[in-house]
């Protein structure tokens, strides 16, 4: 493994639509880069430019309906306004799921986190999130902490833009098997 590209040979799907969290998509995105993953972003629909809460554009690589997920090692789920409607997607749900499934990296940061909670992946998972979601994590079965990141297993979820750096951490320790 590549010290300084330990995510070489790594395809990471990250979803974009409107009004998503500006921080929360761009931040984990370029760093995936940088540790030298390929990441895709996939949103409603493929060469579509969205607009970030705070106006910062991202273009999708593929729309959400053609996302095999088996090409990817895991999935993130950005916060912002975006996962109240993505968590209505049949296939952002099946998407989610299928990486549950096989034990691959679920992450969510902040309201991100809807869209595994309508998947029905959190059942036992410790998590956090934004403290606007926490009930709606408990409800779907998830054990609640509050701290700037949670990783079970597969599972890595933080609570706001600030918690980016930790987060980011926990993603490659995933990604790389360094976490337990």
């Amino acid at each position: 493994m590549n010290a300084s590209k330990p995510l070489t040979g790594k395809r990471i799907v990250i979803f974009v639509g409107d009004i998503y969290e500006d921080l929360e998509l761009w931040y984990p995105h370029l760093r995936l880069i940088e540790a030298g993953a390929q990441s895709v972003l996939a949103g409603p629909e493929a060469g579509v430019t969205y607009a970030g809460k705070h106006g910062y554009p991202a273009k999708s690589d593929i729309s959400i309906a053609d996302v095999d997920p088996s090409q990817f090692d895991g999935v993130i789920c950005p916060g912002g306004f975006m996962p109240d409607k993505l968590r209505r997607d049949d296939k952002v749900k099946e998407i989610i799921r299928h990486f549950d499934q096989q034990q691959q990296l679920i992450a969510a940061v902040c309201h991100g986190g809807w869209m595994p909670i309508s998947a029905g992946v959190y059942q036992g998972v410790r998590t956090t999130g934004s403290p606007g979601i926490k009930d709606d994590l408990i409800n779907a079965g998830a054990i609640w902490e509050d701290a700037s990141v949670v990783i079970d297993r597969h599972h890595v979820t933080s609570r706001k833009p600030d918690d980016l750096p930790d987060f980011c951490v926990g993603i490659l320790q995933v990604l790389t098997g360094a976490a337990q």
